[in-house]
């Protein structure tokens, strides 16, 4: 069972996601059997930020002086799935996502579960640095994206 702790810093999230905890939740529910470690108890947090805040942690923990859409801070490096197991952080960044700001709530809604699902794979210890691990961190991402929207009528 995955638990996810929803925080938010940024105002504007209520704006698009009214009810963050849910959201974040039911698009876990659809993720793949695999990813839903039904016998064993994944926690991780997530936290709805903006432009400033990603700016100074990409700045502080990865030495770039820009913003990012999406920062993932694994606990571990080698992720070994326990009874109970704590995988890290995931912060994302409303600016970003809400660009354009004419675009539709589905839409918005789709940016933001291809980022949370982009994060988690990397709190999972999957990684772009090298090509051949980008193929197969695009390959388990679409993979669950797949599982996400075949359910994407209950998130909606």
């Amino acid at each position: 069972m995955i638990s996810v702790n929803v925080f938010s810093e940024e105002k504007a999230w209520s704006k698009r996601l009214k009810n963050k905890n849910l959201f974040f939740k039911k698009v876990c529910k659809a993720f793949p059997k695999k990813y839903r470690f039904s016998k064993k108890k994944v926690i991780f947090s997530v936290l709805l930020s903006n432009n400033k805040n990603l700016k100074r942690l990409n700045k502080n923990f990865r030495n770039k002086n820009k913003t990012t859409d999406i920062l993932s801070f694994p606990l571990n490096k080698k992720i070994k799935i326990k009874k109970e197991t704590y995988l890290g952080d995931i912060i994302i960044n409303y600016n970003l996502i809400d660009k354009p700001k004419s675009q539709d709530l589905k839409l918005f809604k789709k940016k933001v579960i291809k980022l949370f699902i982009h994060g988690f794979i990397h709190l999972l210890g999957f990684n772009h640095v090298k090509n051949k691990d980008y193929v197969k961190m695009l390959k388990e991402e679409n993979l669950i994206y797949k599982s996400v929207k075949s359910k994407i009528n209950q998130i909606e």
